[in-house]
C-alpha cells in the first residue's frame, strides 16, 4: 500500500522505486512495528481522535496480522515499499479502510525509529547472553589450567612466565566489559521517541508518555527533532558490537597459533574444525579464523553508519534508511559466532606438557633476577643491567638462566645469593606475584572468583530484562 502520492501525477520510476524500497530488509521489524502500532491506537483512543470501537477493530485486526506473520501466513508483496506500508496494507485487507487511522498522529520518521529501538533492545539482550555464556566457558577452561605454567608474551617474545589459567581469564575480563556497555546502552537509550511524528509532534497524539510506558521504555525523549534525526544509539550499538568482534578476534588469532602444529597447545574437537578438498590430513581452526575475520566486517559497519550520519542537516533525511543493514548484519553476525566459539572452547583439549616446555625458555626468568636485586637494596636501572649481563653470559653458554650454578652468579655480581635459586623456576616466578591482579596461582583463583560472580550476576539483570521486554511485547 502506497503511503503517499496525493500530490503526484505519476508513480515513481521503476530505478526510483528500487532504489527506495527496504522492505526485504526492514521486513525484520514487522512485529515491533505491529507493537508499536498498537500503543499508538490506543494512544489515539484515549486522546479522543478514534472512537473506542474502531481503536478494538483495528488492534484485533493487527493482533491477527501478528499471529500469520509468525506462522508466514503474511508477508510483504513487491508492491510494498517498506515494512509499514506491508502492515497497513495487511490491517486494512482484514478490517476494512477503519485500518488508515494507524496512520494518525505518526509518521514513518518516529514508527521506525521507535520500531528499531525496541529491535535493538530485544537483540542486545540476546548478544549479553550469547557474551556471558562465553566469558562463563573461558572461565571455567582458565579455572581448570591455574596451575599450568606458560610462557607469557609481549611483542610475540617470550616475556615472563605466567599461569595459563591467568593467560585465558583475560579474555573472559574485556569479554564482561563488552556486557557492561550493552547495561549501560540499556540504560542510556531507553528513552522513546514516538510522539515526534515527523519532526515537530502531533496535535492527535498528545500523551508520548502513556506510549512509553506502554512500550515499556523509561521515559521519553525531550526534543522531538533529536528524536527523528538522530542515530547515535545506533552508531553506539555498532561500536559495543565491533569491540565484540575485536575480542572475539584476539581469541580466534591465539586459538589459531596454538593450534598450529608449532606450537600444539590446544587440540579442536572434530565437531568445530573443517577439513581441507584437496589435503586428506589437514584440521583446520576455521571458526578461529572467521572470527579473526569477521571482526573487519564489524568495524566496517560501525564506520557505515557513523559515515551515514556525518553532516545531516535539520530532522529526518533519508541517508538514515541507512541505520538498518549495518545493524541487522552485526547483530545476525554475532548471533552465530558466539555460540561457534563457545562450542570451539567449551571442547578444546590443551595440552600441559606443551604448554609447560616453554615456561622459562628465551630467558624468560630475567625479571626474576633483577626484582631479586630490587628487594635487597640494588637500584632497579642498575639490577636491570646485571640481569642483562646475566643473559648475555648465557647466551655465551648456549645456557637458560635457571641452568646457571651459584657460582656462575655470584661471578655475575656477588648479590646473588643462594637464596636467587628458588626465583629462577617458573613456580617460583609466578607465586612471588601474589597482588590482587598478579599471575600467582592464588591470584588467578581469586580472580576467576570474582569474574564468575559478575558473569552470575549478568545472567540475572540478562534473564530479568528478557523476561521485562517478553512481556513487554506481548500483544
Amino acid at each position: 500500500m502506497a503511503l503517499w502520492g496525493g500530490r503526484f501525477t505519476e508513480g515513481p520510476e521503476a530505478s526510483l522505486a528500487k532504489l527506495s524500497r527496504s522492505v526485504d530488509f526492514d521486513w525484520r521489524l514487522a512485529q515491533y512495528d505491529i507493537r508499536v502500532n498498537l500503543a499508538n491506537v490506543q494512544g489515539l483512543v484515549n486522546s479522543g481522535t478514534i472512537t473506542p470501537g474502531n481503536g478494538e477493530i483495528i488492534k484485533a485486526g493487527l493482533k491477527a496480522l501478528s499471529v500469520e506473520i509468525a506462522n508466514s501466513k503474511f508477508s510483504y508483496i513487491d508492491s510494498d515499499e517498506d515494512v509499514h506500508s506491508a502492515i497497513e496494507r495487511g490491517l486494512v485487507e482484514k478490517v476494512g479502510s477503519v485500518g488508515g487511522f494507524i496512520r494518525s498522529g505518526r509518521s514513518r520518521n518516529d514508527l521506525v525509529i521507535t520500531d528499531f529501538k525496541l529491535y535493538l533492545i530485544d537483540h542486545l539482550l540476546n548478544v549479553a547472553n550469547l557474551v556471558n555464556q562465553l566469558a562463563q566457558t573461558i572461565l571455567d577452561a582458565a579455572f581448570n589450567n591455574i596451575e599450568v605454567t606458560a610462557p607469557g608474551f609481549t611483542h610475540l617474545q617470550h616475556a615472563q612466565p605466567i599461569s595459563f589459567g591467568h593467560e585465558l581469564a583475560k579474555h573472559a575480563q574485556g569479554l564482561l566489559r563488552d556486557i557492561s556497555r550493552i547495561e549501560d546502552w540499556l540504560n542510556r537509550n531507553s528513552l522513546s521517541p514516538f510522539g515526534a511524528s515527523a519532526l515537530a509532534g502531533s496535535p492527535l497524539q498528545l500523551d508520548p508518555e502513556f506510549i512509553a510506558q506502554n512500550l515499556g521504555f523509561d521515559g521519553v525523549l525531550s526534543n522531538s527533532i533529536d528524536a527523528v534525526s538522530d542515530r547515535d544509539f545506533v552508531a553506539e550499538a555498532l561500536s559495543i558490537f565491533a569491540i565484540i568482534g575485536v575480542h572475539l578476534s584476539k581469541v580466534g588469532e591465539e586459538f589459531t597459533i596454538w593450534n598450529s602444529k608449532e606450537f600444539n597447545w590446544v587440540q579442536l574437537d572434530d565437531a568445530y574444525s573443517t577439513g581441507s578438498s584437496i589435503m586428506p590430513q589437514k584440521k583446520n581452526p576455521d571458526i578461529a579464523e572467521l572470527a579473526r575475520g569477521k571482526s573487519g566486517r564489524l568495524i566496517g559497519n560501525l564506520t557505515a553508519i557513523l559515515a551515514a550520519m556525518k553532516g545531516l542537516a535539520f530532522a529526518y533525511n533519508r541517508d538514515l534508511q541507512e541505520d538498518k543493514e549495518p545493524t541487522f548484519d552485526s547483530i545476525e553476525t554475532l548471533e552465530v559466532l558466539l555460540p561457534a566459539m563457545n562450542g570451539m572452547i567449551a571442547s578444546a583439549k590443551f595440552n600441559k606438557k606443551e604448554i609447560e616446555k616453554g615456561a622459562i625458555e628465551g630467558f624468560a626468568l630475567a625479571t626474576e633476577l633483577a626484582d631479586y636485586l630490587v628487594q635487597r637494596g640494588v637500584p632497579f636501572s642498575e639490577a636491570h643491567e646485571i640481569a642483562g649481563s646475566a643473559v648475555k653470559y648465557c647466551e655465551s653458554k648456549n645456557k637458560e638462566l635457571n641452568e646457571l650454578n651459584i657460582d656462575e652468579l655470584t661471578d655475575i655480581d656477588a648479590r646473588l645469593e643462594s637464596g636467587v635459586l628458588e626465583r629462577l623456576t617458573a613456580l617460583g616466578a609466578i607465586n612471588s606475584r601474589t597482588s590482587s591482579l598478579g599471575t600467582s596461582f592464588n591470584s588467578v583463583r581469586e580472580q576467576i572468583s570474582l569474574a564468575k560472580g559478575a558473569a552470575s550476576e549478568n545472567s540475572l539483570w540478562i534473564s530479568n530484562g528478557v523476561k521485562s521486554f517478553s512481556g513487554m511485547m506481548a500483544l
